[in-house]
């Protein structure tokens, strides 16, 4: 009887079966995506960095003009 039961629920569907198989390699991909975007953003924010910390250097703070308000 639980065959039955089991039959009678779905069991598995091949349909559901590719499904899933297809959100899976979905999830995947996007996960994929996510840590290249990560390490992509880590390198913009380091190398934005750097830059800012070349133009302080180039600053003069005696030499600067007031700011005009």
């Amino acid at each position: 009887m639980a065959k039955a039961l089991l039959g009678y629920v779905g069991g598995s569907d091949p349909r559901l079966l590719a499904e899933m198989r297809r959100l899976q390699q979905r999830v995947q991909d996007l996960e994929s995506e996510l840590v290249r975007i990560q390490a992509e953003n880590e390198a913009l924010t380091a190398a934005a960095s750097h830059d800012d910390d070349r133009i302080m250097e180039r600053v003069d703070a005696h030499q600067a003009e007031p700011a005009l308000t």
